[in-house]
């Protein structure tokens, strides 16, 4: 391979890098040192029904990748020794559980550090991440409390109306206007 083949794949791996960090949500920084071939496969397969992937590429490409409005900007001074970044381009929270469930599983994988939006992650904060619950169950429980709000009021509501009826039917009877109201009339 040529010099100049060289540099157009080092510039398609550069543009290729800028263009998942662009579109993702989440990245962690991983060492793979030690890791077979099939086990980053196996990753990988995860990673993408995860709706994510990894990327491996030498620490130059992933430096000159990570721009100022980079996802990986943050992260340049981490690149050293072998990386591999995972992108998630969907649920942060289902990426960063697979990644920690993997690490658990295979102890030669390591996490480094992740970014979310721009916030940088220690492994800690990635495992804690990976805690939380899913979007869609935190969706449910958003939509649960929404729900509940109006349901309180409309019962407060009633139990002033029913009190003010109460108070009313009371007054008629101690005027003695008339005869005393239905069981079920004073409830409505």
């Amino acid at each position: 391979m040529g010099r100049k083949e060289s540099r157009k794949l080092k510039a398609d791996v550069i543009e290729d890098l800028k263009d998942k960090a662009a579109r993702a949500q989440i990245g962690v920084l991983t060492d793979f040192t030690g890791l077979q071939v099939e086990t980053l496969a196996q990753l990988r397969r995860q990673l993408k029904e995860a709706e994510g992937e990894l990327k491996v590429a030498k620490n130059t490409l992933l430096m000159r990748s990570a721009t100022d409005d980079s996802l990986l900007a943050p992260l340049t001074d981490q690149f050293v020794g072998p990386n591999a970044v995972a992108f998630g381009y969907a649920d942060p929270v289902a990426l960063a559980k697979l990644l920690v469930k993997f690490a658990q599983d295979k102890p030669l994988f390591k996490i480094k550090s992740g970014v979310l939006g721009k916030q940088v992650l220690s492994p800690k904060d990635i495992e804690a991440l990976s805690k939380l619950p899913s979007k869609e169950v935190l969706l449910a429980q958003f939509l649960g409390a929404m729900q509940a709000v109006p349901t309180g009021l409309v019962t407060v509501l009633a139990g002033v109306i029913r009190g003010l009826l109460n108070v009313l039917v009371a007054l008629k009877d101690q005027k003695g206007g008339g005869e005393a109201p239905a069981a079920g009339e004073a409830e409505s």
